[in-house]
């Protein structure tokens, strides 16, 4: 197969255009290969007043190695076509289906796997259905009850679910996880474009119809969803996993069990800990969502009329403070809105979510500080999580169950804002003014002013006085990780640790890519479970 690099065209190029571009590149006519296809499109906007595109492009003809030769361009190469292939099945013998805790991007993709396979996976989701769901967030944005167990945290989807939908990762994978995964949200309804943007989203709007598609196809190949299915419990004889207990009682034997439960299962990790299975605190991040107008965002980025043509600009911004704290930008929500993402009574959070058209007044982001378990306080793996909740309740005080909201410039001064300035808050849920400063420890919200000043040198405007501060974010990652071994095991045999709850991803993308390793893992050990079909069970 032979591999075009760099081939730029501007951004208002045609298809015929890129064609011929193709075209000159090789010095063969496209009717005289076998296939072509976009591996990736990238933006180049270094030259405000020159946008390009810049392409990778896969091509398919006979005589390869002639055509690469005769172009004579270091761009032009021969490359091995990366095709994934699941695992051939194992000959070990399974007494109940796998059984899949959480149905977030991990344990979706880690039941639509093994159910392709024909292993009738048991997913077991705490939550509602993603349609149930999105109404009851909605009334909780509203000013009705917060539920627990479905929120904008829990339930069909997982947290992804209410965010902008991005689907870049930097894990690095030979393996073709990554492609397979963006190929499978492309099958069940996402734009094909995201198969070769270098930075993809879907938008909470579209992420929903998907996420129901797939559960539907695991139900359709055998599989089981079962919603408002909590697991409380583990059962273990010699160390060995032999069910799992739900609220209410209910046994459910298994001898594979995937803990996919997500960065907030507070209550999960809690029961692993009395339950003696091996966790670590670890190093995550917390702050303040900050918006700015998308329209200076977008002139920063692509100069006067690019937004109009790229669609609305992101941006992701690094610093690294004297005493060697990292202050960077996180899940950066262009044309987006902050949102309370609260999952417990008396604490609140908040996130930043974007729908498909990304046409939202301001651009959002999370301005985060890394803390480490020496910043914690207490002991022990969930001191992590301790810290979070303190943070969390301050926030639900600071601003009586509303999000706190303070101007920059109010910030920076440590004094409690007024009124807006030229930038309006775009919430989902109600907010208030308070002052921001009481809520982190000074010596992360000294960072954050000194890293939003270094912000604005690189993005005009940045650091302007009404730019808005909301907290608090402190759902980044999972503050524990739950070890497993070279097999993706924990130190109970048949117990799979998975995902971003476990400590093993950081977003969607790369979740859904160890949902997928862990169905790799789980197949090549046994063999497909031979019983009747299941049935979606609301």
């Amino acid at each position: 197969m032979i591999r075009i690099s760099q081939l730029k065209l501007p951004v208002s190029h045609s298809w015929e255009d890129l064609e011929k571009k193709i075209e000159k590149t090789l010095g063969v006519s496209l009717t005289r290969t076998e296939s072509w296809r976009i591996v990736r499109r990238s933006v180049d906007a270094r030259k405000k007043d020159q946008l390009l595109y810049i392409y990778s492009i896969d091509v398919k003809a006979a005589g390869e190695e002639k055509l690469v030769r005769r172009a004579r361009n270091r761009n032009v190469e021969l490359v091995q076509e990366q095709i994934y292939r699941f695992p051939k099945s194992g000959d070990g013998e399974l007494s109940a289906p796998p059984v899949i805790v959480g149905e977030g991007p991990a344990g979706l993709f880690c039941g639509l796997m093994l159910a392709r396979a024909g292993y009738r996976p048991l997913i077991l989701e705490r939550g509602e259905p993603v349609e149930e769901r999105e109404r009851k967030v909605q009334a909780f944005w509203e000013g009705g009850p917060l539920d627990p167990d479905s929120n904008v945290q829990f339930g069909e989807g997982g947290a992804g679910t209410f965010s902008d939908g991005k689907l870049n990762t930097l894990v690095k994978d030979k393996s073709g996880r990554n492609g397979l995964v963006l190929s499978i949200l492309a099958e069940f309804g996402a734009d094909p474009s995201i198969t070769y943007e270098a930075k993809p989203h879907i938008g909470t709007d579209v992420l929903g119809k998907i996420v129901t598609s797939m559960r539907r196809e695991i139900i359709r190949l055998g599989g089981e969803v079962r919603f408002r299915s909590q697991v409380t419990d583990l059962s273990v004889e010699g160390g060995q996993v032999t069910g799992v207990v739900l609220r209410g009682g209910e046994r459910i034997p298994a001898q594979a069990v995937v803990l996919a439960v997500g960065h907030s299962a507070r209550d999960t990790f809690r029961m692993l800990l009395e339950r003696k299975i091996p966790m670590e605190a670890k190093a995550f991040a917390v702050g303040l969502r900050i918006q700015h107008p998308q329209d200076m965002i977008d002139l920063s980025q692509y100069g006067p009329g690019g937004g109009e043509i790229l669609g609305a600009a992101s941006y992701k911004l690094t610093h690294q403070t004297p005493g060697g704290r990292g202050v960077y930008s996180f899940c950066m929500c262009p044309g987006g809105y902050v949102v309370n993402a609260s999952s417990e009574p008396g604490r609140l959070a908040v996130n930043g979510m974007s729908y498909h058209a990304r046409d939202g007044e301001n651009a959002n982001s999370a301005l985060i500080v890394t803390v480490t378990p020496e910043d914690f306080g207490g002991e022990g793996p969930l001191a992590g999580v301790e810290f979070q909740r303190r943070l969390e309740e301050r926030a639900y005080r600071l601003g009586r169950g509303a999000i706190p909201v303070q101007l920059y410039g109010d910030f920076k001064e440590n004094r409690e804002s007024r009124e807006a300035g030229e930038v309006k808050p775009q919430m989902r849920g109600a907010w208030t003014f308070a002052n921001l400063r009481e809520l982190l420890p000074e010596e992360l919200s000294l960072a954050l002013v000194e890293g939003v000043e270094d912000f604005g040198r690189k993005i005009h405007g940045f650091n302007r006085p009404d730019a808005l501060f909301a907290g608090v974010e402190s759902r980044t990652s999972s503050p524990v990780r739950i070890p497993r071994d070279a097999h993706l095991e924990s130190a109970v045999r048949g117990l799979f640790p998975c995902g971003e709850g476990a400590g093993y991803a950081g977003g969607i993308t790369s979740a859904a890519m160890d949902g997928v390793r862990v169905a790799e893992e789980i197949a090549s050990r046994y063999a497909p479970f031979a019983e009747g079909g299941r049935k979606e069970k609301l």
